[in-house]
């Protein structure tokens, strides 16, 4: 239920921003090109009391132009529950027979790029080599693999305090595009979930320099 209550909240701010500042002239330089940023999924997510990710991420971007964006996103988390369940809408997610033996831990890379279209509304491409490990419910290590995740967004730049801070609810289909064979146990439950989801939500936030 609390997942659901905060899709919603997220699905009514992005529909509240439609009227909101243009960004960036693409013939304007004197804007900041630098930013440092992260996602609200970090503090909110790291607050799950059955599924804790231990979610850590970084963005690093910088303004090509007032219309293209390139940002680089180191993060690592880990999951129990295959990633082809969506975490807000399914049910399954979460339910004991779905679980993983165990958990993946995950490092991974971003390399993302922005294309603003129109005011603050954006589409991203996200490519996302990550390393895995593979442990049993003791925490004991068990393989490991490698994935390639893609991320295709579409959100929403909102300005704030002058520019110095923003804000980009966002909403997304992730792909899990490859990945090396999973162990057993894993590979069973994986192999029943779709390759993508459908929805899934995104808010990133950061700090213009």
């Amino acid at each position: 239920m609390k997942r659901k209550i905060l899709f919603i909240g997220f699905v009514l701010v992005m529909t509240s921003t439609l009227q909101l500042k243009a960004q960036y002239d693409k013939t304007d330089s004197t804007y900041k090109r630098w930013f440092v940023g992260s996602s609200l999924f970090v503090l909110l997510g790291n607050l799950d009391t059955k599924n804790p990710p231990n979610f850590a991420q970084l963005n690093l971007g910088y303004r090509i132009t007032g219309k293209d964006v390139i940002t680089l996103e180191p993060k690592t988390w880990k999951y129990a529950w295959p990633n082809g369940i969506h975490p807000f809408l399914n049910k399954a997610y979460g339910k004991s027979e779905e679980k993983f033996p165990g958990y993946v831990r995950e490092y991974g890379l971003s390399v993302a790029y922005q294309r603003f279209l129109w005011k603050g509304l954006y589409t991203e491409l996200n490519v996302m080599p990550t390393l895995q490990t593979f442990l049993n419910d003791k925490g004991k290590k068990i393989d490991n693999g490698f994935q390639i995740f893609n991320t295709y967004r579409v959100g929403y730049h909102i300005k704030l305090f002058k520019d110095r801070f923003y804000i980009q609810p966002s909403i997304a289909i992730t792909h899990r595009a490859y990945h090396t064979k999973l162990p057993d146990g894993f590979k069973q439950l994986d192999d029943k979930w779709s390759k993508f989801v459908f929805g899934e939500p995104g808010f990133h936030f950061g700090f213009n320099f």
